[in-house]
């Protein structure tokens, strides 16, 4: 089953980070991450641009909306995401906890909804 690892940081603790462990914690991001997809659990894997950098997109009422973000008002923010093969949630809880990014924010964990379910649901 695939699973999404969202990569939230709280940039009050990025900032608090002694030199050059970011870094360091980037180095062992990478590392992990190539050891995964070494396994064939990685299926993809990217940061994201920062915040201020996002639009949110809405129609109500017929009319488009575009905001520039931020869009909450919160200590973390979306900063990356990892897109994982794993055996069970257990497992892909494990590979979360395994990046450094759980020190300095939050890896939310959601299994992936196979939208093949739908398209023969609704017959397209």
């Amino acid at each position: 089953m695939q699973y999404l690892l969202m990569i939230y940081t709280d940039d009050t603790l990025m900032d608090a980070l002694p030199e050059g462990e970011h870094d360091t914690m980037m180095r062992h991001c990478i590392d992990h991450a190539d050891a995964l997809r070494d396994q064939g659990k990685l299926l993809d894997s990217q940061r994201l641009e920062a915040p201020a950098t996002a639009r949110a997109v809405r129609i109500r009422n017929n009319r488009l909306s575009v905001l520039d973000g931020p869009f909450a008002e919160t200590k973390e923010v979306l900063a990356g995401f990892n897109l994982i093969e794993a055996d069970s949630l257990d497992e892909a809880i494990h590979i979360a906890s395994e990046f450094p990014w759980a020190r300095t924010g939050c890896v939310e964990v959601r299994p992936v909804f196979d939208l093949n379910v739908d398209r023969q649901r609704l017959g397209v």
